[in-house]
Formats: structure tokens, C-alpha cells, sequence
């Protein structure tokens, strides 16, 4: 054996000596500016670690994590509850939104709230915006039910149609329609007047098959500036009452020559209250065919 850690001698076969054999021997580590960079690692890593882990804890106590949901925000099996005021700062899509049964639903912004409804294409086929000065609403139809779900308003671009047993329209000015009004029916309050008023054009009632205006409860005053006209074209003007009065007729007096004139007729009536005219001075004498 050499000394200091010499290779072994060995032998031939023929027990001649051979040529000794080095061996050689390795160090295993790392030494030196490796170790300190790989200690130097791994404590920055600890570090960032337990810097993360905290913030973790950190958000997870301030969001008020728990095992129903997180603060306000409660996970139920049927979607998701919150409770208290809520902030959306980004849009919200839901199925369906609602509150308590114990509580309202108020959905307030800043500037104005607006909800779409979109078809399967992603267009959006309604809308309702709620704005600071206005309420706009756009739809192909807009359509108000009652809780039977009677049909109380709808509209569309063809015709709007208020579908309660009244409309009462409450401003001193009435209602002022700009076309033609079609109604089976127009009544004033209990003890309070009807007025059908044109103020700077003419005012025409028209029905196929009459026109019927009562006052049960009172007299029936019509107005004009100008003149009245009441033409039948094929039936017949009745005046039906006890009484009937020509008030503030013109009297003229007899001529001193005592000529007749040609376009002067008398105004006679028949039994049946028939009115005819007659040649002055006749007597209102009847043909036959007049009054039958």
C-alpha cells in the first residue's frame, strides 16, 4: 500500500510488477458564491411566501370569506343573495333579479339606469332608460296589465289603446288631440260639465248610424260664433219637446203700399209638428200630401 492514498501496486500473471494506477477523488456540494446565492434564494423565497400568505389572510378577512359566501354576497342553490347596498361597476347579466320578500328593489345610479333584452343574435330588441329628466321606453309594443291581467294600456305603432273602464285626464286644459277621436262614449264627472270645445277651427261629431246627446240632468247649450246648421240629407230634424221656442225673431211691419213680396213666405206647422211654408196671406192653407 503507497502512502498518502497511493494507488495499489498490482501484478501480472508472470508475477512481474505492473504500473501503478491513480485514483482519483471528487468533491460533492456546492461551495463558495453558489451556496450563498442558492441560501439567499430560498430566504427570499420564504419571505414572499409568508408575505403572500398574509395577504391572503388579509383579504379573506376583509372580504369576510366564510362558508356561505363572502361578505354580503350569500351562495344559496338557487343563485346568489345579497344583502345590504350593492355597487355594480361593470354590467350585470342575471336571469332574473329580485328582492325579499319583506323588502323593495331599488336600483339607483349616478347618471341613469338602462336595462336591454337582446334576442339570441346579441341585438337588443327593448330597452328602458331611466334618466334624471325623462323615462324612454323602445319596443315594437309596450303593454300595462293589471294584477288579473287585464290589459290597462297598450301601444304600438299602429294604434294605442287604454284598455281601463275610464280615462279621466285631470288638467284644466282638458285633452287636445291633434286628429280624429273615435269613442262610443263621452261623459263628464257626476255634477260636473261637459265641454266639447274648438277653439280656432270647426268641430265635427259624425257617427254611420247617430249621434245621441242627453242631459239627464240638465239643459243642452250649443254655441257658435257664426251660424248652425242642422242638414239630414235623407231623413228627417225632429224636435221633440212640450215646448219650443224662436226666440229673438225679427218682427217686420206692414208696408203702407201693401205689395207683397215674392221671396216672403209665411211658416206654418202641422198637427204632427210638421213644418211647411205657405204664400202669405193664405192662412197656411194645407195640400194635400203636406201634412201626411
Amino acid at each position: 500500500m503507497a502512502r498518502g492514498g497511493a494507488a495499489n501496486a498490482s501484478y501480472a500473471v508472470n508475477g512481474t510488477p505492473s504500473r501503478p494506477q491513480q485514483q482519483m477523488s471528487y468533491r460533492i456540494g456546492i461551495y463558495g458564491w453558489r451556496k450563498r446565492c442558492l441560501y439567499l434564494f430560498i430566504l427570499l423565497l420564504m419571505v414572499l411566501i409568508v408575505i403572500n400568505l398574509a395577504l391572503t389572510i388579509w383579504i379573506l378577512k376583509v372580504l369576510n370569506f366564510n362558508i356561505d359566501g363572502m361578505g354580503k354576497l350569500r351562495i344559496l342553490d338557487k343563485g346568489l343573495r345579497l344583502e345590504g347596498e350593492s355597487e355594480f361597476l361593470k354590467p350585470l347579466y342575471a336571469a332574473e333579479v329580485r328582492s325579499r320578500l319583506d323588502q323593495p328593489l331599488v336600483l339607483e345610479s349616478a347618471r341613469n339606469v338602462t336595462m336591454n333584452a337582446r334576442n339570441l343574435d346579441g341585438q337588443v330588441t327593448g330597452r328602458l332608460v331611466v334618466g334624471a329628466n325623462d323615462v324612454v321606453a323602445m319596443n315594437d309594443q309596450f303593454e300595462v296589465d293589471d294584477n288579473d291581467g287585464k290589459m290597462l294600456f297598450y301601444a304600438d305603432t299602429n294604434e294605442v289603446v287604454v284598455g281601463a273602464d275610464r280615462l279621466r285626464v285631470t288638467g284644466e286644459q282638458g285633452a287636445v288631440f291633434a286628429g280624429s277621436v273615435q269613442t262610443p262614449h263621452v261623459r263628464a264627472e257626476p255634477f260636473e260639465p261637459l265641454k266639447l270645445e274648438s277653439t280656432t277651427r270647426s268641430l265635427y261629431v259624425q257617427a254611420p248610424e247617430g249621434v245621441t246627446m242627453e242631459a239627464e240632468g240638465g239643459g243642452f247649450t250649443t254655441t257658435s260664433r257664426t251660424d248652425i246648421k242642422l242638414t239630414s240629407s235623407q231623413g228627417k230634424i225632429v224636435l221633440d219637446a212640450g215646448n219650443i221656442h224662436l226666440q229673438n225673431i225679427p218682427e217686420s211691419a206692414p208696408s203702407r203700399s201693401g205689395r207683397q213680396l215674392d221671396n216672403v213666405f209665411e211658416l206654418c206647422t202641422c198637427p204632427d209638428g210638421k213644418l211647411f211654408l205657405a204664400v202669405p196671406a193664405s192662412g197656411c192653407e194645407v195640400n194635400a200630401g203636406i201634412c201626411s
